[in-house]
């Protein structure tokens, strides 16, 4: 931190003639959020290049010991610097930053590093964090802005679950996912007219993804259910999961992906509990309770869009944090804490008994709340079928893909004998 002083900031002049590159991860969400940017004055290009050659960019400038998150975004981002298509001298590069007990806090120091490295330290990084680490005067989340990113979040979980309960099960092969790029494009343009995120418009346009899904003609046989947890990155990112969610749905699977709400809920919620356990400001436990509350009535509204239907609806929050209890303290918060242990519980309620968890190797938080848990779920449930995936430049595609068919092959025999 000792170098911060002498950072290049992102100012007012830049927001008028630079273009601001961030990476992937979540794919429907991040199409919308592009937009959302874009509706503010920000020039912003989402990064989608994966392959080796990022990968190895990333191992020159990290050492390979750091989170494997880290190789793939830093990576992604000198790579996309150096492939001539920007004008370095008028680019920016854009990275979330928790401020938690994680090494993605420290992410954007060591991309500033790796530019700096690359003799591109000219290169503005913007923080965007709700924490005050960083502050940019050409860069700035205002309220309105947040709504609609939070909106964006709220339809792009619905659209993700939507789009993995029915593909696998579509007559018209490629009609869900054209489905979802139908709603990306149109929320898009509402958000570019400033509509679609009144509480009344929210709820009518949710309902409408839904029926239109419930419209797609599907032959439902039964079919090996699978849920997907793991540090947030490689549970999300395709590139870091060597496409987990394709290899699956290629092994006639149906995938359930928890959404990204209940992480901000947890995120925020974070914050109510270190004050409950170690004292604070009555304050700020009440302007934090707002903005929980806050997330809280999206979530109602996803919930709400899906009631009445066929879909398997997320678990609350509130329940979420219920069922883990007995298992884990709350204290436990670090990554991403207990909430990873109290997903799987909640897959197997919901029937997907068979369970990826795929962690960066080394992951010290989701080896103690992911790996580390499995014996006390399996004795709480025992048809858990529960298998912890490492990935990192080391690990093999063929390894995991062979240790993931071995839990499924499980999966597929109980399914037989149902």
């Amino acid at each position: 931190m000792a170098n911060e002083k002498n950072r290049i900031e992102f100012t007012k002049e830049m927001k008028k003639t630079y273009k601001i590159l961030f990476p992937n991860m979540l794919d429907i969400h991040f199409h919308i959020l592009q937009k959302v940017f874009k509706s503010y004055g920000y020039d912003v290009e989402l990064l989608t290049e994966s392959g080796q050659a990022v990968i190895d960019e990333g191992l020159r400038l990290v050492h390979n010991d750091t989170c494997y998150p880290a190789l793939c975004t830093i990576g992604q981002m000198v790579h996309a610097l150096k492939s001539g298509k920007y004008d370095i001298n008028k680019t920016a590069l854009m990275m979330s930053q928790t401020g938690g007990g994680c090494r993605a806090s420290n992410y954007i120091h060591l991309l500033r590093k790796a530019l700096k490295n690359s003799g591109m330290g000219n290169v503005p990084v913007i923080s965007v964090n709700l924490s005050g680490l960083e502050k940019n005067s050409g860069f700035k989340i205002t309220l309105p802005m947040l709504r609609r990113a939070i909106a964006t979040l709220t339809y792009g979980d619905l659209l993700m679950l939507l789009d993995n309960q029915t593909k696998p099960y579509e007559i018209n092969k490629g009609e869900s996912r054209r489905t979802v790029e139908k709603w990306i494009s149109k929320i898009s343009d509402l958000f570019e007219k400033k509509r679609g995120i009144s509480a009344k418009e929210m709820k009518t346009y949710l309902k409408a993804i839904v029926e239109d899904f419930k419209k797609i003609p599907v032959n439902r046989v039964p079919k090996v259910k699978v849920g997907v947890v793991g540090e947030i990155y490689v549970k999300y990112s395709a590139f870091a999961n060597n496409d987990l969610e394709k290899f699956l749905y290629e092994q006639d699977c149906e995938v359930m992906v928890p959404g990204i709400m209940q992480f901000m809920l947890f995120k925020v919620d974070n914050r109510l509990e270190d004050i409950k356990l170690y004292g604070g400001s009555k304050a700020k436990y009440n302007v934090i309770k707002i903005l929980f509350d806050y997330l809280t009535v999206f979530e109602t509204y996803l919930v709400e869009a899906l009631e009445g239907t066929d879909f398997v609806k997320p678990g609350t929050y509130r329940h979420l944090k219920k069922i883990v209890k007995p298992v884990i303290g709350y204290g436990c918060k670090m990554g991403e804490g207990w909430l990873l242990t109290s997903e799987v519980m909640e897959l197997i309620e919901n029937g997907y008994e068979n369970i990826v968890c795929a962690q960066p190797f080394g992951c010290l938080p989701n080896h103690i709340v992911g790996k580390g848990m499995v014996r006390k779920i399996r004795t709480m449930h025992p048809d858990a079928n529960i298998v912890a995936i490492d990935y990192d430049p080391g690990a093999t595609k063929v390894n995991q893909e062979n240790r993931i068919k071995l839990m499924l092959s499980v999966g597929k025999e109980k399914l037989m004998g149902k």
